[in-house]
């Protein structure tokens, strides 16, 4: 399996670039907002997830290893192949993953390739498990100190990250001790 790739980029097309690696060159698909940041003969690495079928060896290329991680939870939901991935892939990563956490089937049916039944089974399939890059800036109000406590004990209690930031971004600024901001999240959770 081919896992990274590092060389001058030949020729760009529409959805992949081909790479020159070790005097060989890759045909890596990309999404449509790497593409458009990419020029030819310019110095690029990729972290690479190889999609191998009987006739098919397909290489697809993320510049940003938590995409591909991302690509890969996708991809691993029944209906979802590669270039429907790499297409949710072209939609900013952050509000993908709210309308997930959100259950905005409008905006992920928005995605080309992905209808009504697509969009629940991504919803269905990882909603609560996905990671956010900024929970301080998505969810101003938790970084408090008492907020951070009180967060730490209801994930011991089994409940989901996401999910508690969810509530507590309607949290009352009246409401700071530890034990309130717990009584609050159990009461409107």
């Amino acid at each position: 399996m081919i896992a990274y790739l590092k060389g001058q980029i030949i020729k760009k097309t529409e959805k992949a670039v081909i790479l020159a690696a070790g005097n060989v060159g890759y045909l890596i698909h990309l999404s449509i907002p790497q593409i458009a940041k990419i020029e030819e003969n310019s110095e690029k690495e990729f972290f690479i997830h190889s999609q191998i079928r009987e006739d098919v060896f397909d290489l697809y290329g993320f510049e940003d290893y938590q995409d591909l991680l991302f690509f890969k939870k996708l991809i691993n939901i029944n209906g979802i192949g590669p270039k429907v991935a790499m297409e949710a892939l072209s939609v900013p990563t952050e509000k993908l993953k709210k309308a997930i956490e959100t259950e905005d089937l409008k905006f992920i049916q928005k995605i080309p390739g992905i209808g009504l039944k697509g969009a629940k089974r991504i919803i269905f399939e990882l909603r609560g498990k996905l990671d956010f890059d900024d929970d301080s800036r998505e969810h101003g109000s938790l970084y408090k100190k008492s907020n951070e406590e009180a967060v730490e004990a209801l994930i011991n209690l089994g409940y989901n990250k996401n999910q508690i930031l969810k509530v507590l971004d309607s949290l009352p600024e009246e409401i700071s001790r530890t034990e309130d901001i717990i009584t609050f999240f159990l009461k409107n959770n």
